[in-house]
């Protein structure tokens, strides 16, 4: 009898136990609104916060910041000597002449030896985020890790980070706060795919094939894995890679730093550059499985970008980089730009942007339904260049006073009319000319139309004929006109070729915002 009830009351312990391993399983599970299945991802909604903020900055900084010479790719040029499969007629690059001149033989100094360099004294997360605020953004972060291996945290997962070498300091960490102070939104970029064969650790003649930086220099591959130039327009469903996808060890490599990322700052954006797909779809999808399902136990509103065919379609962003779209999109949209026409990171001879170009460029994005992200170039030791930040408070002031027809607005029927005929596709945005007084953008807010002139009408009179008197686009009757930045209301007409405002006397340089309201 004895024995029966200690058997009894073993096997209710038991039940009781595998009941509550049960219910924790299944808790867990109802926790999880997304799988790792492009289906469940795409119920993903992309915020307001997003839809309502347009501009954000980010910034290319790292230890390529160091040289200074040509781009941010010069981590991976330098290493082209005659004998690389990139290297063109058989010649070295230019980027390692001029790195083995100034610095000497890579086996004696290689990428690597730039990471004590990169000291960053002078960085100051605060005014940087002082400058972001001033500059009119409503997002913003650094690169977290470029394609030269080196993060831009305070990692577990590797020795070389900023923590532990160069600046010493948790980069990501102290952003994070300061931009958070400000009421802006932290985003971390992401680039870490690239290092699939960006150094050439097949090459013996080099540092980077030494197995004791291979926590930096990323794993071994057969020469010419790289293979570049990659051109994103050629993959596609269907079309065959003619580049190795990354073994297993990289690809959870790759996860498992974004998740520490996103464990350790919570970022409200993840942005990826291209060739994510030299990583596993499925460990893609288990990156936005996680990403997503850790915001909503946070009750934080995501989003996550990607390029070209990255991620499936409705499960993220899409982003273009350096370029935009001709038309309205009906989808949320998101083009990365650099505010050097040359480069990505500080260079000593850089060619910057002007801000009427810059300010253009927001204008014409958001009227099709997306936002900017635009780098800037800090310099190594944290500061950041003059031109820079003139450019960045110049148009802080314009959103100061036109920010009403940018931020929190949606698309009009239509984005806009003008001459300027715009060039689509990947790197394509130096192949548009700028913006004149004919080129008109729409935006809305509620019932309000905003329509912003690029460039200041010369004889003293703005026509608008997508306005014009009968127009099937705005039946509405107006009620008032004012320009943004000017006190009182306009003079205006509508006849049958166009709506024409009298413009009172200039306001600024640059592109200017006049609000249209309708009768009640």
């Amino acid at each position: 009898m004895k024995f029966l009830k200690t058997t009894t009351l073993i096997l209710i312990i038991s039940l009781s136990l595998f009941s509550c391993k049960t219910s924790k399983k299944e808790a867990e599970t109802a926790t999880k609104k997304y799988t790792a299945d492009w289906e469940s991802l795409k119920q993903h909604e992309t915020p307001e916060w997003f839809l309502d903020a347009k501009f954000g900055i980010y910034c290319h900084w790292g230890p390529y910041s160091v040289p200074e010479y040509e781009n941010e790719w010069y981590a991976h040029w330098m290493y082209v000597n005659k004998d690389n499969p990139e290297a063109k007629n058989g010649e070295a690059s230019r980027f390692y002449k001029y790195h083995t001149e100034k610095y000497g033989s890579l086996d004696k100094f290689g990428y690597k030896d730039f990471i004590p360099m990169f000291k960053a004294e002078k960085f100051d997360a605060a005014e940087w985020a002082d400058l972001f605020q001033k500059a009119g953004a409503k997002f913003a972060g650094p690169v977290s890790e470029h394609a030269d291996g080196f993060a831009m945290w305070d990692s577990d997962l590797t020795k070389w980070d900023a923590k532990e070498m160069g600046p010493k300091r948790d980069v990501m960490g102290e952003l994070s706060a300061e931009i958070r102070k400000r009421d802006m939104k932290f985003i971390a970029t992401f680039h870490r795919q690239w290092l699939y064969g960006w150094f050439p650790t097949w090459d013996e003649t080099t540092d980077a094939s030494d197995p004791k930086y291979a926590g930096l220099y990323g794993p071994k591959v057969k020469k010419g894995d790289f293979q570049y130039p990659y051109n994103p327009h050629e993959i596609d469903e269907g079309v065959e890679r003619y580049y190795p996808l990354a073994d297993k060890a990289f690809n959870d490599e790759w996860l498992n730093r974004l998740k520490e990322i996103i464990n350790k700052y919570n970022p409200d954006l993840v942005w990826f550059d291209n060739k994510m797909d030299v990583v596993s779809e499925e460990h893609r999808k288990e990156f936005l499985e996680f990403y997503y399902n850790h915001a909503e136990k946070n009750n934080q509103e995501v989003v996550s970008t990607y390029k070209f065919y990255d991620f499936a379609k409705g499960t993220a962003v899409l982003d273009l980089e350096r370029s935009r779209m001709k038309e309205k999109q009906p989808f949320p949209w998101l083009t990365d730009d650099s505010i050097d026409w040359k480069s990505w990171s500080h260079i000593s001879n850089p060619r910057y942007k002007s801000t009427n170009r810059l300010i253009d460029f927001l204008v014409d994005v958001v009227s099709k339904n997306g936002a900017v992200l635009l780098n800037i170039t800090p310099r190594a030791d944290g500061t950041i260049p003059e031109p820079v930040k003139e450019r960045l408070l110049e148009m802080g002031q314009w959103l100061k006073i036109n920010g009403e027809a940018i931020y929190g607005t949606r698309t009009f029927d239509i984005y806009g009319e003008g001459d300027a005929a715009i060039v689509e596709g990947h790197l394509s945005e130096e192949k548009n000319a700028d913006n004149t007084s004919k080129d008109i953008r729409f935006t809305t807010k509620g019932d309000i139309l905003y329509a912003t002139v690029l460039d200041w009408p010369k004889d003293g009179e703005l026509k608008i004929r997508s306005l014009k008197e009968g127009s099937e686009l705005y039946q509405n009757e107006i009620s008032s006109i004012e320009m943004l930045g000017n006190k009182g209301e306009l003079e205006f007409n509508r006849n049958q070729q166009n709506l024409v405002i009298k413009l009172p006397n200039k306001v600024g340089n640059f592109a200017y915002s006049f609000k249209i309201t309708p009768k009640k």
